[in-house]
């Protein structure tokens, strides 16, 4: 198969609303498409508000990802989350295309 899979993500990616790990979320279905597909691009450009908890969201989702041989890129990331990561000096984590 070897075709990207893209995620859309909305709304707030932040301690209110973010409850357990991204592949944790995912049915068994969905799990497999993501490894027969081998690469998936998460899509931020409908996130409205992002914090701490989105970005390590994300970069859990990556290595989760990562672990499942899943490899996972960002694209339209927030300029909060941008900023963050790098006040935090995590932005080189960030597979960004």
């Amino acid at each position: 198969m070897n075709d990207k899979q893209t995620i859309s993500l909305t709304g707030a990616l932040d301690r209110q609303t973010l409850s357990q790990d991204w592949w944790k979320s995912l049915s068994s279905n969905e799990q497999q498409q993501y490894r027969d597909a081998s690469q998936c691009l998460m899509d931020f450009s409908a996130v409205e508000r992002v914090d701490t908890a989105g970005l390590a969201w994300t970069l859990n989702a990556i290595r989760d990802g990562k672990a499942q041989g899943v490899k996972i890129t960002l694209c339209n990331l927030p300029e909060k989350m941008l900023k963050l990561a790098k006040i935090s000096e995590l932005d080189g984590l960030l597979p960004i295309e």
